[in-house]
């Protein structure tokens, strides 16, 4: 009995204590779901209770349906949409820093070229995306650069916001023991501007998500190889409003993934060491 009693509490404590360790990250995953279920239940209710047509707005149930029947044309849409964006994503990141690195080597190199990255992002890039087109050698390319000018800016401010920032007590300790331009950079400025890189690579992401979505609207491309974006407008065309929820379910369930991947590599390269990653007591 008393061994019963020692292995009770035993396993009572073990589990209070996994709770303590991780019962905050559990309620953080929780409470959003939750608060989701809520409303998708709240969207059922009031189609139903109104009777509103499922050509204005379809139920959750309807949604669900045409995302299963129509899984076969969606998915490779949606495979497309993440490839260009995934691929922007990438030149940007690359672009950025290197253009942010050759930025920070003079005052006049970055007072004569920035303005230009900054023109690069104040312009529409529905303005400018037919001309694009015009110019670009196919359609995918011409995506690839709309997508790539709006996920450029992001990383490009921030890898130079924080190059610039780097302590001046610790650059002035790398001049007395004669260390070159050079080793400088890859061993004071690049990590001290990781928080700022990773901060304009979460905005890089979901940027790049959103320009080639509407980089695939201003191209209307169709066929096998078209976007999410010319799935949505064909719904529309077809009033087939079940389909077209389906499609945006579908990017808003990939502009969150690239979200939560964004955040996670940011956690892993700064969680040990960053006062925005560590834990606090109080």
């Amino acid at each position: 009995m008393s061994d019963t009693i020692v292995s009770a509490s035993g396993t009572s404590s073990a589990a209070t204590g996994w709770f303590a360790r991780h019962g905050e990250t559990l309620l953080r995953i929780l409470v959003p779901v939750a608060v989701v279920a809520v409303l998708i239940g709240l969207w059922q209710v009031g189609v139903t209770v109104t009777g509103v047509p499922q050509y204005i707005l379809p139920s959750p149930g309807a949604v669900a349906i045409a995302l299963f029947k129509d899984w076969g044309i969606l998915v490779p849409a949606l495979w497309v949409t993440t490839q260009i964006t995934m691929a922007s994503l990438a030149l940007a990141l690359i672009g950025g820093v290197g253009i942010a690195i050759f930025l920070v080597q003079s005052k006049w190199i970055e007072t004569a070229f920035y303005p230009i990255t900054v023109i690069l992002q104040v312009t529409p890039i529905v303005a400018i995306a037919p001309l694009i087109l015009i110019y670009a050698p196919s359609t995918q390319v011409a995506l690839l650069i709309c997508a790539f000018l709006v996920a450029f800016f992001p990383i490009l401010s921030n890898m130079v916001q924080g190059l610039k920032s780097v302590d001046h007590n610790l650059l002035n300790l790398f001049d007395l023991y004669g260390a070159s331009r050079w080793q400088t950079l890859l061993y004071l400025k690049l990590p001290a501007s990781l928080p700022y890189f990773m901060t304009g690579l979460r905005i890089g992401g979901g940027l790049a998500l959103i320009a080639a979505v509407v980089a695939e609207f201003a191209a209307g491309s169709a066929g096998a190889g078209s976007g999410l974006a010319f799935r949505l407008l064909e719904a529309q065309y077809r009033l087939n409003i079940p389909r077209l929820f389906a499609a945006l379910f579908l990017l808003s369930c990939l502009g969150v993934l690239i979200f939560a991947i964004t955040s996670f590599i940011s956690w892993l390269a700064l969680h040990r060491w960053h006062e925005s990653s560590l834990k606090r007591e109080n």
